[in-house]
């Protein structure tokens, strides 16, 4: 399993997915709290965070092992 530097407090755990019909294991993680470690950690505000995931984290493909983000609150529009 690819793991993300720096993150091990957003990890969720393990999923067993499919991905170009394969079943693999891939981590999962905690995107709002990959923002906050960005926000304390590097002194970010939200959006400059959370478009910090969107663009290098959530647009970056490792191939087939690469983790699973997800959002769940989802709390965009907040500040």
């Amino acid at each position: 399993m690819i793991k993300y530097t720096d993150y091990d407090e957003a990890i969720i755990g393990p999923a067993s997915i499919w991905r170009e019909s394969t079943q693999v294991s891939v981590l999962v993680y905690d995107a709002e709290k990959i923002r906050d470690i960005l926000i304390k950690r590097d002194g970010m505000l939200h959006e400059e965070a959370r478009e910090f995931i969107e663009f290098n984290i959530e647009g970056g493909y490792l191939g087939i092992e690469t983790p699973v983000l997800v959002w769940p609150n989802d709390i965009w529009d907040e500040s």
